[in-house]
């Protein structure tokens, strides 16, 4: 609420997930009940609303069809055209069998069929496979005005620029630590000038590759840690501990590849918060 607020303040518009997490399991009545409940919170903000895979009706479902009567009824009652979000079992190894198959193609079949029965309720999908011939070939089976958003963190400048049949918008998490490098590049795409836009994204996929790199999960670790750098935060500390599910050397790559690009408002700050950092883990400078 908070957050939607400030956003209509400046005159601008947020959007939001809408999944269960406030259960831990439960029957799909229970789990539809959540999703209604943060749904209609969403909506009551002004917030756009993004479906979220949950890991509750992937423990509970039976099958496709259970991921059909869920989402149906949810995008019946949607007051406005919704985003789908399809996140792989990389970031959460609990979504596996999402859609109700371990088969991919029979996964993406239900996944279409639920945007098919409904593609007025479905502004468009947020696909996170970390597979570009998978996302491409998925991007041009859906209805006439649904949107493809790229959730792609290897594979995204070639996703956004695109080919002749379509491209895929950009909702990725590697945009959040490239900001304004990635702003640049989009505001160059949008003149038409593709080889300007994959000269200034493409350098960057190297430290993506790298902040994603298996546990694909702890993504948001390098993503804080480079935060911290930048000086967006005034520590690095995560919930959970997470601070520490990336190792040293991951750290110490992040830094070199992030100042490469030219990502540190502040780079004397970021140097002194990585030495910070060394000295915590005892290495003599």
């Amino acid at each position: 609420r908070r957050s939607a607020a400030e956003a209509r303040a400046v005159g601008g518009r947020i959007a939001c997930g809408v999944g269960t997490d406030q259960i831990t399991g439960g029957s799909l009545a229970e789990i539809r009940a959540a999703y209604e409940e943060q749904l209609a919170l969403v909506e009551e903000s002004g917030a756009q609303a993004i479906l979220m895979a949950s890991r509750a009706l992937a423990a509970a479902a039976s099958g496709p069809e259970d991921y059909l009567d869920v989402y149906g009824h949810l995008l019946r009652q949607s007051a406005e055209p919704v985003v789908l979000h399809w996140l792989g079992p990389m970031f959460d190894p609990a979504l596996a069998g999402y859609w109700g198959s371990a088969d991919l193609d029979a996964a993406t079949d239900t996944f279409l069929e639920v945007i098919a029965a409904h593609p007025d309720k479905v502004d468009g999908i947020k696909v996170s496979l970390l597979d570009a011939q998978r996302e491409v070939d998925l991007r041009r089976r859906l209805p006439q005005g649904v949107r493809c958003y790229t959730g792609d963190d290897f594979n995204y400048p070639e996703l956004i620029a695109g080919d002749e049949q379509g491209f895929s918008h950009a909702l990725l998490g590697i945009f959040d630590p490239l900001g304004p490098l990635a702003a640049e590049a989009v505001r160059v795409l949008d003149t038409g000038d593709t080889a300007g836009f994959r000269g200034l994204l493409d350098p960057t996929v190297e430290l993506s590759r790298h902040l994603f790199q298996t546990p694909t999960r702890f993504y948001k670790t390098g993503v804080v840690f480079l935060a911290w750098l930048a000086g967006h935060q005034s520590h690095f500390t995560m919930v959970g501990g997470l601070q520490s599910a990336r190792s040293l050397p991951h750290f110490a790559r992040a830094y070199e590849l992030a100042d490469g690009l030219g990502l540190f408002p502040d780079p004397k700050l970021a140097e002194d918060r990585m030495k910070t950092l060394l000295a915590l883990y005892g290495v003599n400078q």
